[in-house]
């Protein structure tokens, strides 16, 4: 890959995220709601605020925010503290920032992700790759069915069937938390199974409901290759099944799985995101579901531009990986 090649798709990612950027600054400005005032208004019908306090409160704020400022200054400013990753302050969390509160949720969101991604990529591969492939056992193919099956159900809705079934009716599992009440989090083997033990639920949900769609891509994808002529002639010149299957079969038919892994980013993390806050996990969907409840508009708008730069900086890594991973990819 040249030079001019990297260059060309890291500047395509910085234009995704400034755009993005530019959007989630200016269409929250175009409504007449003011965020400071309706968190502090919210204050001050609970009591123990003066009206005059009020005020002063909200031009402090105001001026803490840059919100006094022109729109074109604040646009300026606010793409500055994107480049630094600072989004401010926390309006409900004061004065803890944003970057803080993303911080402290990141390591969970990473682990969920990071597991469920791989396993339900890893799973729906293979088992796509065997439903398709005509000499694998009748029962190995079958396997496959049910995850095709659970295409439709969306994670959320795996996630409230699971809580119902296994964590509420047959208490197999605990029904949310990442972990037990009254446990302190240490470096222990007790401690590491309990805790392993709350992320069951949430890992099945993801899981559950997004292997069957890598299943029947993989399985279509399979089907096309075995009409292929290299494959054709790998079989008239003998070479045995398993290498068949696992050089010519199932490494090409693998190449349109990474891309449709990038596409699958975006839904992948909200995905995760959503079922997080389902669960009661301290991760990135229970702050921002938190930060929607309080109306903090700062860590609001901080998440989901932290999303979306880690959604355009894993595809953009994808984009460099794929390239080895199909050596006829020439760039022109």
């Amino acid at each position: 890959m040249t030079l001019k090649i990297v260059v060309k798709r890291l500047l395509f990612f910085v234009m995704v995220v400034w755009a993005a950027s530019t959007i989630v600054f200016f269409v929250p400005r175009l409504s007449p709601r003011n965020a400071i005032r309706e968190r502090f208004g919210e204050l001050a019908r609970m009591g123990g605020f003066s009206p005059g306090d009020i005020e002063k409160l909200i031009a402090s704020m105001q001026q803490q925010f840059g919100l006094d400022k022109p729109l074109l200054e604040q646009y300026w400013t606010y793409l500055g503290n994107i480049v630094r990753l600072d989004f401010g302050y926390s309006l409900s969390k004061y004065p803890t920032t944003v970057t803080e509160v993303i911080a402290q949720s990141l390591p969970w969101t990473i682990g969920l992700l990071l597991i469920t991604t791989v396993l339900s990529f890893v799973i729906g591969t293979l088992l796509g790759a065997v439903a398709a492939w005509p000499r694998a056992p009748r029962w190995l193919r079958a396997a496959a069915t049910p995850f095709i099956l659970l295409t439709g159900v969306p994670p959320v809705i795996m996630g409230i069937l699971l809580l119902f079934f296994i964590g509420f009716r047959l208490k197999w599992l605990p029904l949310g938390g990442a972990y037990s009440v009254g446990v302190v989090p240490n470096w222990s083997w007790p401690f590491f199974f309990d805790l392993l033990e709350h992320q069951v639920l949430p890992a099945l949900a993801l899981v559950l409901g997004s292997v069957g769609g890598w299943v029947l891509s993989m399985r279509g994808m399979g089907i096309t290759i075995q009409g292929e002529d290299y494959v054709n002639f790998a079989e008239h010149k003998g070479v045995t099944g398993g290498r068949i299957f696992r050089d010519y079969y199932l490494r090409n038919a693998l190449l349109p799985q990474v891309t449709g892994l990038a596409l699958a980013l975006g839904t992948v993390i909200t995905s995760a995101v959503i079922v997080e806050g389902l669960f009661g996990l301290p991760g990135i969907g229970t702050a921002l579901n938190g930060a929607i409840r309080a109306n903090d508009f700062p860590v609001i708008y901080g998440i989901v531009i932290f999303i979306t730069i880690a959604i355009a900086a894993l595809m953009t890594l994808l984009e460099f990986i794929y390239p080895l991973l199909d050596p006829r990819i020439r760039e022109s």
